[in-house]
């Protein structure tokens, strides 16, 4: 790319990275094709704005990790936890599955109609700020989810249906990741990806209930 990426927003690698979104959202939204915008300047603003996101993506990941090292953060590999399989499984089915799969509902159920009132006019600022707040809260939600999921030893027997559930909100991570990249850009295949992975979460959180009795 020619230009500097931040200079083409008109931020600085400084600004917060909520207002670099704000910012490419705007320009997004100002040349957009289907509101009259310039086609080829709504390329160049895109790959821009690529570039920053896997960037500060990047940044956010190696502070992380550097806050892990320092607090000693190790999380174990499931194992088997040895005598009293039943009583294990029932714990974890407990302490993990069940908020787990609640938190999910939280996020899935939503979700038809939270697009139905997007679709009305998706350049509505004020339906678009009420679809965010359902991403902002989701997200809060996802990361609780795997916060609990790496707060238990899994019991061996129950290995295969802990990696289902992990696959499954793992797919319903992608989706909001996907809605949560539209809301910035207004590209439609953010949109469209979004939703055919929420639709695979759902129908694997409905088999994991199915399944969930065999234990």
């Amino acid at each position: 790319m020619k230009n500097d990426p931040y200079k083409l927003l008109g931020i600085s690698e400084d600004t917060p990275f909520e207002e670099m979104k704000a910012a490419y959202r705007a320009l997004a939204k100002k040349f957009h094709p289907d509101t009259g915008g310039d086609a080829s300047k709504i390329l160049e603003i895109n790959a821009a704005w690529e570039v920053i996101r896997n960037t500060e993506s990047q940044l956010k990941n190696a502070q992380q990790q550097k806050k892990k090292r320092k607090s000693g953060t190790n999380y174990k590999t499931p194992v088997n936890q040895g005598s009293g399989k039943d009583a294990a499984i029932s714990l974890w089915l407990k302490v993990v599955y069940v908020p787990i799969d609640r938190l999910m509902g939280e996020v899935i159920n939503p979700f038809p109609k939270k697009l139905k009132d997007l679709s009305a006019d998706p350049y509505d600022d004020n339906l678009m700020e009420v679809f965010c707040e359902y991403i902002e809260k989701s997200q809060k939600k996802l990361k609780r989810v795997k916060d609990i999921y790496q707060s238990l030893i899994t019991p061996l027997e129950a290995k295969h249906f802990s990696l289902s559930l992990y696959q499954c909100f793992s797919e319903l991570q992608d989706g909001i990741n996907e809605w949560e990249r539209y809301t910035t850009g207004y590209v439609e295949s953010y949109l469209h990806d979004g939703n055919e992975m929420l639709r695979k979460a759902k129908k694997k959180r409905l088999h994991l209930k199915k399944e969930k009795i065999n234990f």
